[in-house]
C-alpha cells in the first residue's frame, strides 16, 4: 500500500466570492432559490475537480456550507430552537434554506420577529460559527438531508466516493450552550450529558452514508486539542465505542487541529477509529509522543501543510516529519495532509497578477496547498527536483532585503515599561474626562463604521481604475461624512463617528499605509456567512511613515461641536486578521504594530481628537487553546495594546471594542488593558457576556451592545431598554454606555437609521427610568 493524500476541507465562497454574492442576492429577493442552489452546485463541482486534478485521494464533501458548517450540523440533527418553529409555515414553500438563514440571521417579516442564534469565534480563528442551543429536554433527530445529497452529487462528479465531513458529536455539544425553557430559571444541566441522546442520530447518519457507498467519514473533533474534564473524556469514549459497534464496515478519520493532543493523546489514539489526524504545523513536537503510543492498527494523518497561513511550505521540515512517521508505522499507515481545513486560506495564488513576484514566490493559497500535499508525496517517493525548487524559494526569502529594517528593530529594543503605562490611574482620569465631555448618563455612540453603500464602493473602484481624480473622490467622501455627521446630530447621538466611508476594511486600510505589508486582489477568506475579508500579508518589518486617519477625523471634528471619535484598529487585531510572517515570533510583529498605532494615536490627539477608539475584537481570538500557554500570550498582547494607547494625556479618552468572543476567562487581563471605555457584543447573548464583567467588578466604563448588527432585524426601543435594564442591575450607571454590538458597515441605511433612532430613545428612557431626580439634575 502507499501513503494517502488527504484534504480536510476546501474554501466555500469561490475565487470571486460567488457564494457571498448569490446569498446576498437571494436575501434581497433578486435571485430564486433554484439560482442560489445552482451557484452552490457549481462551486462544489469546481472544488471537487480541483482536488481530483491535484491527486488528492480523500476528497471531502459536506465541507460546503451556505452560512456555517456548525449551523448545518444543528439543522441536520434537528437541534432547532423552538422560537423558529413558526417559520416553516410562514415561508413560501416551507423551504429548509429559509429556516436555516433565519437561524443565522434572524427573521423579521410575515408578522414574525425572531432573533438570530448567537455567534462566536471558531477556536482561535477569525471564522465565526452559529452557537448550538440545547435545553434540558433536548431531542435530536435526522432533519436535514443536505449532506447526503451533496455526497451523491460529489460521487457523480468524481466518479468515486468522496469523504463526508461531520462535526464530531462531542465537539458539537461542547460548541453549544445550555438554554433554559424559562429565561428566569437557572440552568440545571450540562450539555455534555446529552451525548447518549445525540449519538444514535450520528449512528443513523453514518450508516446512511455507508448505504450510499461511503468508505471514509471525517469526524472533526478539535476539542481533543483543548483541556478536557473527565466527563468530557468519557463522552469521547462512549460516543466512538457506540459508533464503532453500530457502524461496521466504514472507516472513521478522527481529526484534531490548531494545537497538540497533549494530555489527550492516549485518549484520541485508543478510540476505536481507523485514523487520527494531528496538526504538525501548530505543534510539531507532539509527533514523538503520538508515534510512541499509536496502536498497531491505526493510521496517522500528518498535517504538515499549513492550512491557516499563506507561506510556502518548508518541504525539508515536512519531509522530516513524514519520514519519521514512516520509519515507525510504514508508508501504508500514513496520510499526508494540510494541518486543518483550507477554509482559512484564500482560493488561488495564480489569480494574483499584480503581486510583487519576489514575494509571490514565497506564498501558497488553497489551490497551491493541494499541490504541496501532492509534492510531498512525490518527494517522499524520490522526486528530488521538487525539493530543490522549494529550497531555492525559501532561501530567497531568508536573504531578501525587503524584509528587515534596522530603525524598526532599534526602536523595538528601546521599549520600556513607561511606554505601556498611562500617566494616571483610571479613577483619576475618569473625573477629568467627565468634566471635559459633560456627557449625560447612558451616553450613546456607535462602534465606528456606517453602511458602505454601492455608491461608496463604486466610488472607491473608480478611484482605483483612475476614472475619477483623487480630488473628486475626496469631495464625495467629504459629502458622505458630512451627511452622516448631521444625521447623528439630528437624532442626538452623544459621541459621533465620521462613518469610515474612506475605508475598505478595518485592517486592510491601515496595512495599505504601513511599511511591511503587501496586498492581494482576490485573497478572500470567509469570516461568517456572506462576510468575506481579504487579510493583508505582513512580510517584513512594520513602520508608520505618514498619517493614517488624521485627515478624515480632523475634518469630521471641524464640522461638529460634539466629540468625534478617532477610529483605529489595534495591534493585536491587525496581527490576528493578517497573514503574519512566520520568520520571527508573533510578539515582535505585535510590538512593531503597537508602535505604529501609538504614533497615530498621538497624531490624532495633536489634531484635536479627544476620544480615540482602538478596536481589539481579536484579542481573545489569539488566546492559546491550552490554558497553561495563555499567560505568555496575554503578557505581550496586553502590553502591545497599552503601548499603542498609553502616550496620551489623561483628558484624552481611550475606547476599545471587542465582539463575538467569550471573555469570562480573561476578564482580569481585559481590565489590565486599562481602556477608559470598552464596548462589547452582548445583544445576541441577551447580556450573558456581562456576567464576567459583573463577577469581576470591572472597574472602567463599559458599553454593552444593544443592537445585533449581524442580523437585518431591527430591535424595538423596548427590547433595548430591557437589555439596558439587565446591564444596569449590576454595572454602575455612571459607567454604562449605549451602543450597537459592532460597526454598521454591512447593514443598509434604512435599518441602520431606524435601529439607531430606537437606540437613542432607549437611552433617553433609561435616563428617566433608572436615575433619581438628583442624578438627572447632575
Amino acid at each position: 500500500m502507499r501513503m494517502l493524500k488527504n484534504n480536510l476541507g476546501y474554501p466555500r465562497v469561490g475565487d470571486n466570492r460567488q457564494l457571498k454574492k448569490a446569498c446576498e442576492q437571494y436575501w434581497a429577493g433578486t435571485i430564486s432559490r433554484d439560482e442560489l442552489h445552482q451557484t452552490a452546485w457549481k462551486l462544489r463541482e469546481t472544488s471537487l475537480k480541483l482536488q481530483q486534478e491535484a491527486g488528492i485521494d480523500l476528497i471531502p464533501c459536506n465541507d460546503f456550507s451556505f452560512y456555517d458548517h456548525v449551523l448545518d450540523m444543528s439543522l441536520m440533527l434537528g437541534a432547532i430552537p423552538k422560537r423558529y418553529s413558526s417559520i416553516l409555515t410562514a415561508v413560501k414553500g416551507n423551504a429548509e434554506i429559509d429556516l436555516y438563514f433565519a437561524m443565522a440571521r434572524g427573521y423579521q417579516k410575515d408578522g414574525l420577529d425572531i432573533p438570530a442564534m448567537e455567534m462566536t469565534k471558531w477556536f482561535d480563528t477569525n471564522y465565526h460559527f452559529i452557537v448550538p442551543e440545547f435545553t434540558v429536554d433536548q431531542e435530536f433527530k435526522l432533519f436535514s438531508e443536505k449532506a447526503f445529497a451533496e455526497f451523491t452529487s460529489a460521487k457523480q462528479i468524481l466518479g468515486s466516493n468522496p469523504k463526508p465531513v461531520l462535526t464530531g458529536p462531542v465537539t458539537y455539544l461542547l460548541l453549544g450552550k445550555e438554554k433554559s425553557n424559562d429565561e428566569n430559571a437557572p440552568i440545571a444541566f450540562n450539555r455534555i450529558d446529552l451525548i447518549k441522546k445525540l449519538v444514535p442520530v450520528y449512528v443513523e447518519i453514518i450508516n446512511t452514508f455507508k448505504s450510499y457507498g461511503a468508505e471514509w467519514i471525517q469526524m472533526d473533533e478539535p476539542y481533543l486539542s483543548l483541556d478536557l474534564s473527565e466527563v468530557e473524556k468519557q463522552a469521547f469514549q462512549y460516543a466512538y465505542e457506540e459508533i464503532s459497534k453500530k457502524c461496521n464496515g466504514i472507516k472513521i478519520l478522527l481529526t484534531s487541529y490548531f494545537e497538540s493532543l497533549g494530555d489527550n493523546t492516549a485518549l484520541a489514539l485508543h478510540l476505536p477509529v481507523a485514523a487520527v489526524h494531528i496538526d504538525l504545523v501548530r505543534s510539531a513536537e507532539q509527533l514523538n509522543e503520538v508515534l510512541k503510543y499509536t496502536p498497531p492498527t491505526l493510521t496517522l494523518s500528518l498535517g504538515v501543510v499549513d492550512g491557516r497561513n499563506i507561506w510556502k511550505n518548508d518541504y525539508v521540515k515536512a519531509l522530516y516529519h513524514i519520514q519519521k512517521a514512516v520509519a515507525v508505522l510504514g508508508s501504508e499507515r500514513i496520510m499526508i495532509a494540510a494541518s486543518c481545513s483550507l477554509l482559512h486560506s484564500p482560493c488561488d495564488l495564480d489569480l494574483e497578477t499584480t503581486l510583487n513576484p519576489v514575494i509571490k514566490n514565497w506564498m501558497a493559497f488553497a489551490r497551491q496547498k493541494l499541490d504541496e500535499i501532492s509534492d510531498l508525496y512525490e518527494i517522499a517517493n524520490g522526486k528530488n527536483e521538487l525539493l530543490s525548487q522549494n529550497i531555492l524559494a525559501l532561501e530567497s526569502r531568508k536573504s531578501s532585503s525587503l524584509i528587515h529594517r534596522k530603525d524598526v528593530k532599534e526602536r523595538l529594543d528601546a521599549i520600556s515599561e513607561k511606554d505601556a503605562t498611562r500617566n494616571s490611574v483610571f479613577s483619576e482620569r475618569q473625573q477629568i474626562q467627565k468634566k471635559r465631555f459633560n456627557l449625560p448618563f447612558f451616553p450613546t455612540t456607535t462602534i465606528g463604521s456606517f453602511p458602505q453603500t454601492a455608491d461608496i464602493r463604486q466610488l472607491r473602484a473608480k478611484l482605483k481604475k483612475g476614472s475619477i481624480s483623487l480630488a473628486d473622490y475626496d469631495l464625495a467622501i467629504e459629502s458622505a461624512t458630512l451627511e452622516s455627521i448631521h444625521w447623528q446630530e439630528e437624532i442626538d447621538i452623544d459621541v459621533l463617528v465620521h462613518g469610515e466611508f474612506e475605508r475598505n476594511d478595518m485592517v486592510e486600510y491601515f496595512g495599505e499605509m504601513l511599511q511591511g505589508f503587501v496586498f492581494t486582489r482576490n485573497g478572500w477568506v470567509q469570516s461568517y456567512g456572506s462576510r468575506c475579508v481579504k487579510p493583508p500579508v505582513i512580510f517584513g518589518d512594520i513602520k508608520r511613515e505618514k498619517d493614517l486617519t488624521v485627515r478624515w477625523s480632523k475634518f469630521a471634528q471641524e464640522h461638529t461641536n460634539k466629540p468625534m471619535k478617532g477610529m483605529l484598529t489595534g495591534p493585536i487585531t491587525i496581527l490576528q486578521w493578517s497573514f503574519v510572517r512566520n520568520d520571527q515570533p508573533r510578539s515582535e510583529t505585535a510590538f512593531q504594530l503597537a508602535l505604529a498605532i501609538r504614533d497615530e494615536v498621538l497624531a490624532l490627539e495633536n489634531a484635536g481628537i479627544s476620544i480615540i477608539q482602538i478596536d481589539e475584537p481579536a484579542i481573545r481570538e489569539g488566546l492559546p487553546l491550552r490554558k497553561n500557554q495563555r499567560a505568555t500570550y496575554l503578557d505581550w498582547a496586553i502590553k502591545a495594546f497599552r503601548i499603542s494607547a498609553s502616550g496620551v494625556k489623561d483628558e484624552t479618552q481611550i475606547h476599545t471594542h471587542m465582539c463575538y468572543s467569550e471573555f469570562n476567562d480573561i476578564i482580569e487581563n481585559i481590565a489590565e488593558m486599562d481602556a477608559d471605555v470598552i464596548t462589547i457584543e452582548t445583544s445576541r447573548s441577551q447580556m450573558e457576556l456581562l456576567d464576567a464583567f459583573i463577577d469581576f467588578n470591572y472597574p472602567n466604563e463599559i458599553g454593552p451592545g444593544v443592537y445585533d448588527i449581524h442580523s437585518p432585524r431591527i430591535p424595538s426601543v423596548q427590547e433595548m431598554v430591557q437589555l439596558l435594564e439587565k446591564a444596569a442591575i449590576s454595572i454602575p450607571i455612571r459607567n454604562l454606555w449605549v451602543n450597537p454590538d459592532c460597526g454598521l458597515k454591512t447593514r443598509n441605511w434604512p435599518e441602520t437609521k431606524q435601529a439607531l433612532l430606537n437606540m437613542v430613545q432607549a437611552a433617553k428612557q433609561m435616563r428617566t427610568k433608572a436615575l433619581t431626580p438628583l442624578e438627572r439634575s447632575i
